[in-house]
């Protein structure tokens, strides 16, 4: 099971938060159901930055340990080196989830059966 190190911050960018989850999505999606939870209504974190993929949850431990002793400058220089306009990354991986788990279409069986007309 992969395991995800994240960094969300607020729309000015006040606020640096690092965070672990087996569930990127329903992460953000708590944080935007729970603005106030915490911190305050200044700060609500909604503006995923900065985000890895570990695939087991040892090495990610082992990451977010050391991701979250990080300066605000360090978090910033990790940021700004894959995502250097600090867009909210949110937005594509809602598309990739939605793209992997594409409709499958299956002819219907009345479609292929042969009408008997009298």
């Amino acid at each position: 099971m992969n395991t995800f190190i994240y960094i969300i911050t607020d729309r000015n960018r006040n606020c640096l938060h690092s965070g672990m989850s087996t569930d990127l999505l329903k992460t953000i999606d708590f944080y935007t159901q729970m603005p106030n939870l915490f911190f305050d209504s200044a700060q609500q974190l909604n503006r995923l930055v900065y985000f890895e993929e570990i695939n087991t949850e040892e090495q990610a431990m082992e990451r977010f340990k050391i991701v979250s002793t990080f300066t605000r400058s360090q978090k910033e220089k990790m940021i700004r080196s894959v995502n250097p306009d600090w867009v909210d990354l949110t937005i594509g991986l809602k598309y990739e989830t939605n793209v992997n788990q594409r409709r499958v279409f299956r002819p219907s069986l009345s479609n292929t059966r042969n009408r008997v007309t009298f």
